[in-house]
């Protein structure tokens, strides 16, 4: 009882930008002002890696093939990524969080939450702090921002998408677990596609559906995530937010405009992968003691292998080395090869940026 007393007293806020990349393209270029607006690559086997508000209206959302989604908006115009600029303006953001607390937990490049059940403004209100927020992320990067503040990190992910865009809502203490109850969970963070299915055909289609299975069955039905649906159907989650929670790893893929057959083409795909992920540890002073090569052929089956040293990989050339011999070891090819990553694992320094793994849409 002692723990769900002080998961309800606690001020947590989820902020989250409105479709980040593709608003970031729209302040910068006027022209795509009230415009559909795609960031990724037109190409046929391009993929949308954002999409504006504009866009949304005509179903184009993020991870639709770039075929699909010219398909189902004609007028759609595709914007190349530029992950540079959408760092910079990251790390402003993070600056106006860290006026407020300490306490911040980045989930990528454009969410994040915060806890401020003690901030540094001394503002009893959680609502207040997030609206000041969202009027300074305003006015330092013209960008809108949405919120959520609940008592703990679940209801506060799900309260950030209640008025979207450009707005907040609160789930009390008091309204969270009648909220929980009439949500569907497929609707629930943290429980993805599959997981939805399973769940369906369990009987579980809503939250009170949820509530009303044990914390044993879900055990036995979904391993460790079990206590973590039990406690969410009820409304808690005691989850902390943890400002040094570590990046677990940082990968680059490409997906080819033509098969690769030929191994020496396929290496040679390898090296600007290879310098994508070594130039991000790099700049972070990360290293990484496991190299992962992912081929996806052209019937879409995907093999992965993996190399792990005893000490951090020193260089880009060492890792394009491993890179490489893990390549070889698959050939000759089972199909010719559709798309190519590299994922660099077993991070550690000093300082290691709190984000979830940063896959880049080439």
């Amino acid at each position: 009882m002692t723990e769900q007393v002080a998961t309800q007293t606690r001020k947590i806020i989820h902020v989250d930008m409105d479709a980040f990349y593709a608003s970031v393209e729209q302040r910068d270029n006027p022209d795509l002002r009230g415009k559909p607006v795609a960031v990724g690559s037109p190409a046929a086997r391009g993929v949308v890696a954002a999409a504006s508000y504009e866009a949304r209206v005509f179903g184009v959302r993020s991870a639709m093939p770039s075929v699909t989604a010219a398909r189902q908006c004609p007028e759609l115009i595709f914007v190349k990524p530029r992950f540079d600029v959408y760092h910079a303006v990251s790390m402003q953001i993070q600056s106006i969080f860290a006026e407020y607390t300490p306490l911040i937990e980045p989930l990528s490049l454009d969410e994040a939450y915060l806890d401020v059940t003690e901030n540094l403004k001394g503002v009893a209100i959680a609502t207040d702090i997030a609206t000041e927020i969202r009027g300074r992320i305003k006015q330092v990067t013209g960008l809108n921002a949405s919120a959520g503040i609940s008592y703990n990190k679940f209801l506060a992910k799900m309260a950030s998408d209640l008025n979207k865009p450009n707005g907040q809502a609160v789930i009390s203490p008091k309204n969270g677990p009648a909220f929980v109850e009439g949500l569907p969970v497929k609707k629930f963070h943290g429980v993805g596609p599959a997981t939805a299915r399973k769940m369906a055909a369990l009987g579980i289609e809503t939250g009170a559906d949820l509530k009303e299975k044990s914390i044993e069955f879900l055990t036995d039905h979904f391993g460790k995530s079990g206590p973590y649906f039990h406690g969410i159907a009820r409304g808690i989650d005691n989850r902390q937010v943890r400002p040094d929670r570590e990046r677990k790893s940082v990968g680059a893929e490409d997906t080819f405009a033509i098969d690769i057959a030929d191994l020496e083409a396929a290496k040679r795909e390898l090296e600007p992968l290879v310098a994508k992920v070594w130039r991000y540890c790099a700049n972070h002073d990360l290293a990484a003691k496991t190299v992962t090569v992912k081929i996806r052929f052209a019937d879409f089956q995907i093999i992965t292998r993996s190399r792990t040293v005893p000490t951090a990989f020193p260089d880009d050339n060492a890792i394009l080395t491993a890179a490489t011999t893990l390549l070889e070891a698959a050939h000759p090819f089972r199909k010719s090869v559709r798309l190519l990553g590299v994922t660099l694992s077993g991070l550690g320094r000093s300082n290691v940026p709190s984000a979830d793994q940063l896959e880049f849409l080439l």
